[in-house]
């Protein structure tokens, strides 16, 4: 129960759709969507694998718990090998879209080969079809979404496509569903543009069943009160949303600005949550119109709000004159601090086409934070940038950029190589602020420790959302913990670690662990599945996902050795803050994570361990 236990494979090579038996052997070890993806990605395909070959697949996953009544149930992720990192890559998406494919009744969709054409996946419950996408090829996320929809004469058909940037190659485009939710992270939209798929959408009307209704109806109206009750998902996230958190980090010392230049950003309170609810003076309305939720969400932290309509950005832009998507705390730090720009109304244009065209705001923002550095310094001339004018602080550069990377054209294409690329393109690969070739999000491992071991070691590079120490460094969730001491981090970036991997296979958002531990999710599961799915089979499930993750990134050819930061978080002490003198102590933290994950010195799992963990 709660699994379809059915896969629908896509062999876009052949033109053929075909149903086939979920593994519920695997299903039992890997839970689902990022675990047990991850489990039929690496038994299919040879991690050495060229991202953008026929040869890699890519997953489409829900979670056992997607669909059903669980608050925040709506979550699917894109698992592939990532066109900007070559590691392992699993993508979560919120929104509708993920629902809409589990009550269609599928677990998983495989896409697999490349088709001749651009095409979309039309499916319909049990009746899946390739459909002809040449109309579409070429049309932004938007105007695909809405095409499709008016083409099939529903409006309640869920749409998650790629745009321009995809097709052209920028290589950390996204998987956009429901206009504005996306799968951001890893390339994972340049991945599914390589096979000519422009599209998937999805009608579902067969429901999800769960094991044992009564004991799940109640665990879920428990598991709600807790999220009401709490501080930061009953009250800071749906009047704030993440973007809370701009001024608090930046208080902190702990906000990426410049290029990691420094740890705090005079700008940050023009461009905060709080700014976002304050009129402006050209219209006395606000940037931000209301908040919104994903499917079966009671927690609601999604922004939706417009431009000053006078603004330079939108002034001939007349789509850009409702309301759409608004900034996260990650996009506005991206597009915001890491490149010296307060202008509100040009973050949020910039988000805007991020969404129209699809690609990740973090990694667009950081890379446009390096190219900036590099102008200031010399190493990039207004010749070779297209005659731009990167100067810090430049909102007309980053909204150029923002339409010229959304397109593919001019120093646009340069920056959708990603930082890592770029940088060593022009001498300088110790401005790229990545790991593993994915851009830092949007905190400084000086002021946050446990953050500079969490991106280090994460399966898919740079990333916040593998394991947010935040939550306790700086919000004290589950305890507090001083987010400038190296002691007992190992420890804490791996429970994260494990934990953060079994609720992304279980279908639910992160977000509800502000609130619930394990113990609160397990009820929902075990009641929902068959099977004694308790806290502590979750986190094995967890612990086994993240090591296989990491088995298939060594067989890709990353070692230990990718373990590191830039040296500037290494060997350049925070100037200012609370974080004042200090480095991130990676150094002192990484051979103890590998001593208690079980792995050698040099970062491989052990025998032992594969063996405990059945890999």
């Amino acid at each position: 129960m709660a699994w379809a236990r059915r896969i629908l494979r896509v062999n876009l090579t052949e033109g053929t759709c075909k149903h086939e038996p979920l593994n519920m052997e695997w299903a039992m070890k890997y839970l689902g969507q990022r675990g047990l993806a991850t489990k039929y990605l690496a038994e299919e395909i040879d991690p050495k694998v060229d991202p953008l070959s026929p040869d890699n697949k890519m997953i489409m996953a829900t979670g056992p718990l997607t669909g059903t009544a669980a608050s925040t149930a709506g979550r699917y992720s894109v698992i592939t090998k990532g066109a900007l990192t070559g590691a392992i890559a699993c993508s979560n998406s919120g929104g509708f879209f993920g629902n809409e494919m589990k009550n269609a009744g599928y677990d998983m969709i495989i896409f697999e080969g490349r088709s001749p054409k651009p095409v979309y996946l039309m499916v319909q419950d049990d009746d899946a079809r390739l459909m002809d996408a040449s109309g579409y090829w070429g049309k932004s996320v938007w105007d695909t979404e809405e095409g499709i929809k008016a083409a099939h004469g529903d409006p309640q058909i869920r749409v998650a496509s790629v745009g321009v940037s995809a097709e052209k190659g920028v290589l950390f485009a996204c998987v956009v569903n429901d206009m504005h939710r996306a799968a951001g992270r890893s390339g994972v939209g340049t991945v599914m543009a390589s096979k000519n798929l422009k599209a998937v959408a999805i009608r579902g009307t067969k429901g999800v069943n769960v094991d044992d209704y009564p004991a799940f109806a109640k665990a879920v109206t428990d598991g709600k009160a807790v999220l009401a009750e709490n501080a930061v998902t009953g009250q800071g996230l749906p009047a704030f949303g993440t973007q809370v958190l701009m001024n608090v980090i930046n208080e902190m010392g702990a906000l990426p600005t410049r290029n990691h230049t420094s740890v705090q950003f005079e700008g940050a309170k023009d461009i905060s949550a709080e700014a976002m609810a304050e009129p402006r003076r050209s219209d006395g309305k606000p940037n931000l119109v209301r908040n919104a939720a994903c499917f079966g969400c009671t927690i609601a932290c999604g922004r939706i709000s417009t431009i000053d309509r006078t603004h330079f950005t939108v002034a001939e832009r007349p789509q850009y004159h409702g309301a759409s998507g608004g900034l996260e705390y990650e996009a506005a730090w991206a597009l915001g601090a890491a490149t010296g720009v307060n202008d509100l109304d040009a973050l949020t244009f910039a988000n805007f086409i991020c969404n129209e065209q699809g690609f990740d705001p973090i990694s667009f923002g950081a890379t446009v934070g390096a190219a900036m550095e590099m102008y200031e310094t010399g190493v990039l001339t207004k010749e070779q940038t297209g005659g731009l004018e990167l100067n810090w602080g430049n909102a007309k550069a980053l909204t150029d950029l923002a339409e010229l990377t959304g397109r593919g054209e001019g120093f646009g294409a340069e920056i959708g190589l990603g930082s890592k690329r770029l940088c060593a393109k022009y001498g300088k690969p110790e401005l790229s602020m990545s790991v593993k070739g994915q851009e830092f999000p949007a905190y400084d491992s000086r002021g946050i420790q446990g953050m500079g071991l969490t991106y280090a070691t994460s399966n898919r590079g740079a990333c916040h959302l593998r394991s947010y120490t935040v939550s306790s460094e700086v919000l004290g969730i589950p305890e507090k913990t001083d987010p400038l001491v190296t002691e007992g981090k190992a420890g804490l970036v791996r429970a994260f670690q494990d934990a953060t991997a079994a609720v992304d296979s279980s279908g639910l958002c992160i977000f509800t662990t502000f609130a619930w531990t394990l113990e609160d999710i397990a009820p929902q599961v075990n009641a929902a599945c068959e099977g004694d799915w308790s806290a502590e089979k979750l986190l094995e499930a967890g612990e086994r996902t993240w090591n296989l993750e990491r088995q298939f990134n060594i067989d890709a050819g990353f070692s230990g050795a990718d373990d590191t930061l830039p040296s500037r978080l290494l060997k350049d002490a925070a100037k200012v803050g609370p974080a004042e003198g200090k480095v991130n102590g990676l150094d002192q933290m990484l051979p103890e994570y590998y001593e208690i994950r079980g792995w050698t010195a040099d970062g491989v799992p052990s025998n032992e361990t594969l063996s405990r963990l059945q890999l």
